[in-house]
């Protein structure tokens, strides 16, 4: 049975702590529906009245793990670009990433932050490494 992101993703946070690769954080990104009048109805549902979309504050696309990483700077480093914030896509083996979620990644690692898509908690702790 292939197992599913969210199984990956709890294995990931796992691995991260155990490892301890830094401090983990989940990104939730979506959409919720509001309005000006919420009726609950007899059987449990909700009737929303002027209905308009809700989308939280972190942009489309934004990586499912932010992990806050400690980094030892060497004298090889002085003068170059680094980040201490790392981000992972969380896929399953047939999960393809979205065209916003690739772009991020890319943006990400264009300023010097680790990010990718991991599969796996073999796949994360690699994005991971130092």
């Amino acid at each position: 049975m292939t197992k599913s992101e969210h199984d990956i993703q709890n294995e990931v946070r796992i691995a991260i702590s155990e490892n301890s690769l830094g401090v983990c954080f989940r990104a939730n990104v979506g959409v919720a529906w509001v309005g000006n009048k919420i009726i609950k109805q007899k059987d449990g549902s909700i009737l929303i009245k002027e209905p308009r979309p809700f989308k939280t504050g972190l942009p489309e696309g934004f990586s499912d793990l932010l992990i806050i990483q400690s980094l030892v700077v060497t004298p090889e480093m002085v003068g170059q670009q680094v980040a201490q914030a790392s981000f992972l896509e969380i896929k399953k083996l047939t999960g393809k990433p979205s065209s916003a979620q690739l772009n991020f990644i890319e943006q990400m690692q264009r300023l010097g932050a680790k990010a990718g898509v991991a599969r796996s908690v073999e796949d994360a702790l690699s994005i991971l490494e130092i």
